[in-house]
């Protein structure tokens, strides 16, 4: 039976990590990141973001470094192929309230794919849609879980790190995903995404490189 996963943040968090939705074995044990091949604890510390090795375990110690985590979407799944659109819609409107609650200086993505499903124009107004445009926000949740974002913003590469956006008033970060089946980037460019966090989160903010 699957255990609520349980956001592990306090107000002031200077660093919101924020992943897609649990998988089977976070689910299962009742911890973030908790899948056997995710990298997301060794990267944490050998980045500097926490000054010792901890596992999901001990997600709850998380603020002690003021960072906090949470999902877009609470409902487990074993990929993300089965989130439904209006998942995406309900999770992005639950996020922008923990945020304006949280008032974390950073909010950081953990994955490409999430930075995309969120920041897709029909998205990223999700707050003000009226209802002639859930049509749109559905194809544009649905193209984005797929992998498949639309023409316009595949032309748009999202890069690592810092970015021009703003979510809430928090600046916006994107993480790559940590998870073994990430093939995307190497080990190496995941660190080096993750120490940047770490600068930024000291204060050293690097301004986002524009397209």
């Amino acid at each position: 039976m699957a255990v609520i996963l349980r956001d592990r943040v306090r107000p002031g968090v200077r660093v919101l990590l924020v992943g897609i939705n649990p998988g089977v074995r976070s689910a299962a044990i009742g911890h973030h990141f908790a899948g056997y091949s995710n990298r997301f604890w060794k990267l944490l510390h050998e980045s500097g973001l926490v000054s010792e090795p901890i596992g999901a375990q001990d997600d709850e110690r998380l603020p002690e470094w003021g960072l906090g985590v949470t999902n877009l979407i609470a409902r487990m799944t074993p990929g993300i192929d089965t989130l439904r659109p209006d998942e995406y819609v309900a999770g992005l409107r639950t996020l922008r309230r923990k945020v304006r609650r949280w008032k974390p200086a950073i909010v950081a993505f953990v994955g490409v794919s999430l930075y995309r499903a969120i920041f897709t124009a029909p998205a990223a107004r999700a707050r003000t849609a009226s209802r002639r445009l859930q049509p749109r926000m559905r194809t544009a949740a649905a193209q984005s879980r797929a992998g498949l974002v639309p023409r316009e913003h595949r032309r748009m590469p999202v890069t690592l790190g810092p970015q021009q956006n703003t979510f809430e008033g928090a600046r916006v970060f994107v993480l790559p995903n940590p998870s073994g089946r990430n093939a995307n980037f190497s080990y190496a460019e995941m660190l080096a995404a993750f120490r940047t966090l770490e600068s930024a989160a000291r204060g050293t903010w690097v301004e986002p490189f524009r397209h």
